[in-house]
């Protein structure tokens, strides 16, 4: 037998082969059926295969399947530029660039910060993740696996605590980590920008302080630094709101976007204000693939359906279906190894622990298996790998939700 052409440094949570999809269901080449919970990691909020994005990219598909824009611009580049100034909700005229992906969408906006300040440093924050590619490495927050192996990264970047609910870390003690940043690590002038995300996807559905972001964002003013918010996985909905920056009183001078931007195609943004996006020369940004004709016709039908009355139906929907079993299995005393629900609105994951209130990395692997041989495909997530993070697509029908938690919670039953 021939070894596998594909790299062993790829990871696989779940060793089955997908073959077909329909919402928030797949099948394996062997013919079983599974609810997904997984969702391509936060890229199908409206589910697999969803019949407007489908008759989307089938329509253009016969149009025109590929134009550079930055050769010879397209009309659906144009258009899906239109549809995200007006869907983005911000005071300010919104412009900016489309890329292939969330951490392209992160390199691009490193270059804009860099380009507008005349500044270098970059301040992200622990347990964060921004990408896999170079520059993005260093902005995670969080080493292994991704920081491995690779040397010294493109920099120069700080991290300091995260302030949530979810950590412990309150907005004065995070405060107390910058402020000793800028008086022994770095210098405040020559900082560039802060990185966030309002909720911390890979970190485990951790939610930001909602009191530190003001006072951040009210910091930054006052210091000439930038802004920039990460929503790629946090964005489009997964909420129940557009983007969870609203629930925190702010707005961003950059924001990333990505994952659920197109339904499943490879699309990704970043977006501000427009004197940002125009700092660098003409051809500074760009990119051969950037804004294919076909991922933006996906994206387009995407948006039409993420009205605000959708997202909150959908949203709540999530939130009130998980909150009312979480606290039934908490009030009956289901497992010892069930934690925390972290996370906000419609974006929850599950803590997993030990009997002695340690991470349950080894309570949260044996869950995983147990729910896939059962029919449900979950995703890990935390520093420890602790924290189930449910990313079911938002218009998945209500009885299979629940059914999904069923699965949940017959497993946490009989963990150990």
């Amino acid at each position: 037998m021939s070894a596998s052409p594909i790299s062993s440094s790829l990871s696989v949570v779940h060793p089955i082969t997908l073959s077909h999809g329909l919402n928030a269901q797949v099948w394996d080449t062997e013919g079983r059926s599974y609810i997904d919970f997984v969702g391509g990691i936060g890229v199908l909020n409206l589910g697999h295969c969803n019949p407007q994005v489908v008759s989307a990219i089938t329509e253009q598909a016969g149009r025109l399947t590929h134009s550079t824009f930055n050769a010879v611009p397209h009309q659906g580049y144009c258009q899906l530029m239109d549809a995200l100034a007006a869907f983005v909700p911000v005071s300010y005229p919104l412009a900016g660039m489309l890329t292939n992906s969330g951490a392209e969408a992160a390199e691009n906006a490193l270059k804009v910060v860099r380009a507008a300040t005349g500044r270098t440093v970059v301040i992200a924050f622990d347990g964060g993740f921004h990408g896999r590619t170079l520059a993005t490495l260093n902005l995670n927050g969080k080493v292994a696996p991704y920081k491995q192996k690779v040397g010294v990264l493109p920099g120069p970047v700080y991290h300091v605590p995260y302030p949530s609910e979810d950590t412990g870390v309150s907005a004065d003690e995070a405060f107390k980590a910058i402020e000793r940043l800028f008086n022994v690590e770095v210098d405040v002038n020559d900082v560039a920008c802060f990185i966030i995300e309002p909720v911390q996807g890979e970190g485990g559905f951790l939610a930001l302080d909602a009191e530190f972001a003001k006072r951040l964002r009210r910091w930054c003013d006052e210091h000439g630094v930038l802004l920039m918010l990460d929503e790629i996985q946090s964005g489009f909905g997964r909420t129940g709101q557009r983007f969870a920056f609203t629930r925190l009183g702010i707005e961003p001078d950059l924001l990333l976007l990505g994952k659920s931007i197109a339904g499943g195609l490879p699309l990704g943004a970043v977006v501000g204000r427009p004197e940002l996006m125009g700092a660098l020369p003409k051809g500074g940004l760009g990119g051969t693939y950037s804004g294919n004709p076909i991922a933006c016709a996906a994206a387009l039908a995407s948006l039409r359906q993420m009205t605000d009355a959708n997202l909150a139906t959908w949203g709540e929907a999530q939130e009130q279906a998980l909150l009312r079993r979480y606290e039934q299995w908490r009030a009956k005393g289901l497992s010892p190894y069930l934690g925390r629900l972290t996370g906000v609105g419609a974006m929850r994951g599950i803590e997993l622990v030990t009997r002695d209130g340690q991470p349950g990395s080894a309570q949260l692997a044996e869950l995983l298996e147990a729910a896939r041989a059962k029919g449900l495909l979950l995703m890990p997530s935390g520093k420890n790998r602790h924290i189930v993070r449910l990313l079911a697509p938002l218009t998945i029908e209500p009885a299979l939700f629940e059914q999904g938690l069923d699965i949940i919670e017959d497993c946490l039953a009989n963990l150990g």
